[in-house]
């Protein structure tokens, strides 16, 4: 997958997940009717789904309060950051894959062992959001179709080589004509338009991108 579907998609993930955590309290306050409902809407799942779409906003804000959404796009291309220049550029010779060290769960377990101890220890949840982004990364690149770069160095030190000529050209032939491919980038991209509509709607756009601010 590309940029769009990694930054998109996981920001979407991100949001479910927190929109998850106050749902069950949601839905709780409208059953006990501390929540009034539209006349115009009935206690059914279509008011259920039309009231996630209106909830969307204040969770998308209760999540830019708990983490800096920044970090979170960061982990999610972390995985490519790292290995896209070594496998490609640097190293072409030796690695030949874009796909090497940070697409292992061995990089994603350590990032996470650390980014714990820093959360317990010093209360920073940074490096965990990183770490979540990652994990995401290596989800959507459906990693365990590779075991050998997945579960590195289990099955040995070297990892899988591929004919790198004209990776760019194919990478741009499989966006235009491969479902697999421009399907997920076209998801990530619609999200990723919402949350920058978000971000103009509130005028927090320079906000966002200096100090990763939302509300």
């Amino acid at each position: 997958m590309l940029a769009f579907a990694h930054t998109g998609i996981t920001l979407g993930a991100a949001v479910l997940i927190a929109s998850g955590l106050k749902k069950s309290n949601l839905l709780k306050k409208i059953g006990n009717g501390a929540v009034e409902l539209p006349r115009r809407f009935p206690k059914s799942a279509l008011f259920l789904l039309i009231r996630t779409v209106w909830q969307a906003s204040s969770w998308l804000t209760a999540l830019g309060k708990s983490i800096d959404i920044r970090l979170l796009f960061i982990g999610s291309l972390l995985p490519d950051i790292i290995d896209k220049p070594l496998g490609h550029l640097l190293f072409i010779e030796a690695l030949s894959n874009g796909r090497v060290f940070g697409h292992t769960l061995l990089f994603f377990v350590i990032i996470t062992l650390v980014g714990l101890y820093l959360y317990r220890s010093h209360s920073q949840l940074w490096l965990s959001v990183i770490a979540f982004g990652t994990l995401l990364h290596l989800i959507l690149d459906q990693m365990w179709q590779t075991p050998q770069t997945l579960l590195w160095p289990v099955f040995g030190f070297a990892f899988p080589m591929q004919d790198m000529t004209g990776w760019a050209q194919d990478t741009l032939q499989a966006l235009l004509t491969n479902p697999a491919v421009y399907i997920p980038e076209m998801i990530g991209a619609s999200i990723i338009a919402l949350f920058g509509w978000f971000l103009l709607r509130r005028k927090q756009i320079l906000a966002f991108i200096r100090r990763g601010e939302i509300g």
